[in-house]
């Protein structure tokens, strides 16, 4: 299997990794935390947690979704931040999912990392 990683790295593609550096491509710059959050409401949650009909062997694959589709959302954000900065890379990258709301009514994904220059 070949690396991802075992090409220059692009302007047009952001490397996005939990890890602090990128195998063979140095860091250049570091410029600054970058963050993205996303906040899923409770009736989207009602209303997932209404439809539930695949569950099998106790998974969920609508609820899955709506989390996939969450983290998506908060990583593109955080990419965009970054992309703002002048970055073309995110590195140790942390995801966070929090429940908050009264009765936990609403769910937020959070991610944050480091904007740099490859």
């Amino acid at each position: 299997m070949v690396s991802p990683w075992s090409e220059a790295p692009r302007t047009d593609h952001m490397i996005v990794t939990t890890t602090t550096v990128v195998e063979g491509h140095p860091v250049k710059d570091y410029l600054g935390v970058v963050t993205g959050e996303v906040i899923v409401g409770a009736n989207l949650f009602r209303d997932v947690m209404a439809s539930i009909t695949d569950i099998v062997g106790g998974r969920s694959g609508k609820y899955e979704q709506v989390l996939a589709r969450a983290r998506k959302e908060a990583i593109a954000e955080m990419q965009r931040e970054a992309e703002a900065l002048g970055g073309n890379a995110v590195v140790g990258v942390d995801i966070d999912y929090e429940v908050l709301g009264q009765n936990g009514s609403m769910l937020m994904v959070s991610v944050s990392g480091t904007a740099v220059t490859l």
